[in-house]
């Protein structure tokens, strides 16, 4: 009776075995990517909202603490030759420390934007955006990107804050040329993302940019700062629009310019971890419509950016275009 019982164990675990083999191998045939390429819009349209915020408060004497708002109000646009923008500024607020940015649907650069955006000073008029460890208060209001070219959209909804950790603004950087760089932080959690197929996901970004400005060229250079378990150097993570938890580390600062835009980084990678699955998403960004890399001192903007995953000794691959 011991030796049945015995036998029967060993069929049991291997079956076991044989079964859980067999569902990690269907899991990498059946890897898409898709969790990195939603990472990756996420992360770039965040980035333009910022860029938005980072003119919109250089732009307004109240929030920024100029005593004059300067040669023109759209003085920034101009520095950076932003001829369309697609939104306007609710500034009613403004003497309180507080505008809307309101987008009205118009496409630039391949992207319709529609709600809001308000941006509030913490702490003012006691602290202006020129000062160093300023937080800016960023509130996503029906924040909707929809792609022109092939209709996908994301939608944003949720809190962020913007730390000023240098002092200085583009303001500084790109019109009166005082200082060199820039730096920032972006945290925010529970931001609520909902696709176009309807479906959501909860992102808990933390980010670090610093702007420069080599060659004449706005430059952003950004790094992970946030942490989940043991893993540090997170720009993101939460949970997938598949119910799936995520993080996504940075292995290397990611670099995007004025030049190719937001949301082409012409250098970068991360680690994209997702639950349940034995292999991570390596994502290397700025590479050719190949796979292969574009030097970020190019003159030639990257195509996209490239997703391998493994498991034992095979190796799959995805190329998404950043547009």
């Amino acid at each position: 009776m011991k030796k049945i019982i015995y036998s029967l164990s060993i069929m049991a675990l291997t079956t076991g075995l044989m079964f859980t083999s067999c569902k990690k191998k269907k899991a990498f045939k059946e890897e898409d990517g898709q969790s990195s390429s939603d990472n990756r819009s996420v992360q770039s349209e965040n980035d333009a909202a910022t860029n938005d915020v980072n003119t919109e408060v250089g732009n307004n004497a109240f929030l920024h603490g100029r005593t004059v708002n300067g040669s023109s109000a759209v003085a920034i646009q101009k520095a950076l030759g932003i001829t369309a923008t697609g939104y306007t500024i609710d500034t009613l607020g403004a003497y309180l420390g507080t505008i809307k940015i309101n987008y009205n649907g118009t496409t630039v650069n391949n992207r319709t934007r529609t709600g809001s955006i308000r941006l509030s000073i913490q702490n003012y008029p006691t602290k202006k955006w020129k000062d160093a460890g300023c937080v800016l208060k960023v509130d996503y209001l029906a924040y909707k990107v929809t792609r022109a070219s092939d209709g996908k959209s994301i939608e944003l909804n949720g809190t962020q804050n913007i730390t000023n950790e240098t002092g200085g603004s583009w303001w500084e950087l790109l019109i009166v040329k005082t200082q060199t760089s820039l730096g920032t932080s972006v945290k925010g959690t529970n931001l609520n993302v909902t696709f176009e197929d309807g479906k959501t996901a909860v992102y808990n970004i933390n980010r670090k940019f610093t702007y420069t400005l080599p060659g004449g060229i706005l430059t952003c250079t950004g790094e992970g700062i946030g942490s989940e378990g043991d893993l540090s150097g997170l720009e993101n993570y939460g949970t997938t629009r598949d119910g799936d938890t995520f993080t996504s580390q940075v292995t290397t600062p990611i670099v995007w310019n004025w030049t190719c835009g937001w949301w082409a980084p012409v250098a970068g990678a991360v680690d994209i971890k997702v639950a349940d699955k034995e292999f991570d998403l390596k994502v290397t960004f700025s590479v050719d419509q190949s796979g292969n890399s574009v030097s970020a001192g190019s003159n030639t903007c990257p195509y996209g950016f490239k997703v391998e995953w493994s498991h034992k000794k095979k190796t799959n691959k995805k190329i998404f275009g950043y547009v």
